[in-house]
């Protein structure tokens, strides 16, 4: 992908670093208008302060091309590396006022989305060697769910659904009104496969074994074990594993997703992977010519 070609990047994405300059930047930067001289250029070099995977180093660079197209961005790091502290992630040219004026926004994507990045790989080396795969929620920035989703891959992690329309997931609020009209999951089930795409599955969160039970006879592809033991997931490994896909889900931490993997479940979903990830730090250091 080219850095400075606005064509390459996704139109959600065009479109929110023009949204995110035009709030910070507001009507204008009477700092750097009133210090720094039209004609002064210089670069300026991204630098990791703490160890972790980048994420975003493209969307940081059209952020400063799209503030200013004159600008020259030279990313020096692979998109998913590892970086130590003290490691040089990008350098920027051209304008000192034009990279001073985008470099908040510039770096609060490439900060953000490495902090997806090095939170996922945590959990991704945690679980390494066992046959589970490390995925995210819905549980994302509002505007950021492509980027956010994009990072997670980026750390080694895998997506869940990307919006509403990706898959049928029947969640605990949906079987509370099913259940109040008195209907079977088998009734449900089947009006979920008469009224929605052959190619979509049908995944249903269950708490306990009977839900498990009930909803893999009634016909679901995939079952969400939600807040569930242990010791109840793996008597639903046991007995459905092969059957349906089985993903575990809530209250997973750093310190229990490799017991969690232990039990045998496919997929385990993780929503601290994007509500609630460090960013991680990096600095721009500015060097007039």
């Amino acid at each position: 992908m080219s850095l400075t070609e606005s064509a390459s990047i996704p139109l959600q994405v065009r479109r929110l670093i023009e949204g995110a300059l035009a709030e910070d930047v507001g009507s204008g930067d009477p700092t750097t208008e009133a210090l720094i001289l039209e004609e002064e250029s210089g670069r300026a070099e991204a630098v990791a302060r703490a160890p972790g995977v980048l994420a975003g180093t493209w969307v940081f660079a059209h952020v400063f091309t799209t503030a200013d197209p004159r600008l020259e961005v030279d990313v020096l790091r692979a998109e998913g590396s590892h970086v130590s502290p003290g490691e040089r992630v990008a350098m920027v040219s051209g304008s000192l006022a034009s990279i001073l004026t985008a470099e908040r926004v510039a770096l609060n994507f490439l900060q953000r989305l490495s902090g997806i990045a090095t939170e996922t790989s945590r959990y991704v080396v945690a679980v390494s060697g066992l046959p589970v795969r490390v995925m995210d929620t819905r549980k994302t920035v509002p505007g950021m769910r492509w980027l956010e989703k994009y990072a997670v891959r980026m750390g080694g992690g895998i997506n869940h659904r990307m919006n509403l329309s990706d898959g049928v997931l029947v969640k605990d609020n949906h079987l509370t009104v099913i259940r109040a009209r008195g209907e079977t999951f088998k009734t449900m089930v089947t009006r979920l496969c008469q009224q929605t795409g052959h190619l979509l599955k049908i995944q249903v969160e269950v708490e306990t074994l009977e839900d498990a039970t009930e909803a893999v006879e009634a016909g679901a592809d995939a079952l969400l074990l939600d807040q569930m033991s242990l010791e109840h997931m793996e008597e639903v490994v046991r007995r459905y594993k092969g059957r349906v896909l089985l993903e575990a889900s809530g209250g997973i931490r750093l310190e229990n997703v490799r017991r969690v993997a232990e039990t045998g479940v496919d997929l385990i979903s993780v929503g601290a992977l994007t509500h609630s990830p460090q960013a991680l730090d990096i600095s721009l250091e500015v060097q007039p010519a």
